[in-house]
């Protein structure tokens, strides 16, 4: 098999290299290094140890996209800072100046940055892993929101989840998420997007619905084959399927199941610029 494109989501792994490591890490002026440091590991081991042979630091142009909060204003609405008259996310202080250093750093080892304007990073690795028609696609990621663009087809796609760090990484393809999350194989990617609507994420402000938690919602995303199907049931005096207890449910959250998907879903037509050409330096 070919060497992989491996797409990095850049924010989720240098949130998790500053928490990881002491802020006492510092460069002779006392700037704090600790998230520079932890992140530029994590590139050195994914084209050591993955054999990346083309690979993208993903960026957020938005953290917080105009087009999801306008679909639901409670979408990550408390990570905005207190203070801030932007909207901005509120970030550690001894994190700031260290973001303006790994892009220097990146640019400097000639490593690609993706970004899309308007959206975030899930939605810049949505639309390049959809667009790969040739190698096969690795997401590393501290982020399980991002389980949902494995595939089998055209190309493979999986995704090495690092969120109890690098010496723990799991590879999770199509058939591995299937058994993790009780999901159909054929469409797991997508499976666990409509479970994900269901189940809610109070992390990302999704309430998700009443009632319903991850094993409920992954029985009937796999029962039904999709939540569009599973909608269509909730209104179908024909359907037996569905107990009065989850259809009362559904039914109660129709509102935010009508907005819910385009919250998170990643949007594969995001308009994404590289800022060079994505084959790793040599």
């Amino acid at each position: 098999m070919s060497s992989p494109l491996v797409l990095l989501d850049s924010a989720s792994l240098y949130f998790r290299s500053y928490y990881a490591l002491p802020d006492s890490m510092t460069a002779p002026d006392g700037t704090p290094v600790n998230a520079v440091r932890g992140f530029v590991d994590t590139v050195a081991r994914v084209i050591t140890d993955r054999r990346a042979g083309r690979l993208v630091a993903c960026l957020d142009a938005d953290w917080r996209p105009e087009f999801r909060v306008k679909a639901l204003p409670s979408y990550k609405a408390h990570r905005v800072a207190e203070d801030a008259t932007d909207g901005s996310e509120e970030v550690p202080d001894t994190l700031t100046p260290q973001i303006p250093i790994i892009l220097d750093v990146l640019d400097a080892a000639g490593i690609c940055t993706g970004e899309a304007a308007g959206h975030e990073a899930d939605d810049v690795i949505g639309a390049l892993a959809h667009r790969e028609q040739k190698s096969p696609v690795e997401v590393v990621t501290g982020d399980r929101d991002m389980f949902q663009v494995v595939r089998f087809e055209p190309t493979p796609v999986h995704v090495v989840y690092v969120g109890r760090g690098w010496n723990k990484a799991e590879v999770l393809g199509p058939e591995e998420l299937a058994v993790k999350y009780s999901l159909p194989v054929e469409n797991a990617g997508s499976a666990y997007a409509d479970m994900s609507v269901l189940r809610g994420d109070p992390s990302d402000g999704l309430p998700g619905v009443a009632g319903i938690g991850e094993k409920t919602a992954a029985k009937l995303i796999t029962e039904f084959g999709s939540l569009d199907a599973l909608l269509k049931a909730v209104t179908d005096p024909m359907d037996r399927k569905l107990t009065t207890k989850a259809r009362n449910s559904l039914i109660a959250a129709a509102d935010y199941l009508a907005v819910a998907p385009v919250v998170v879903r990643t949007a594969l037509d995001a308009p994404v610029v590289l800022d060079r050409d994505d084959e790793v330096p040599r």
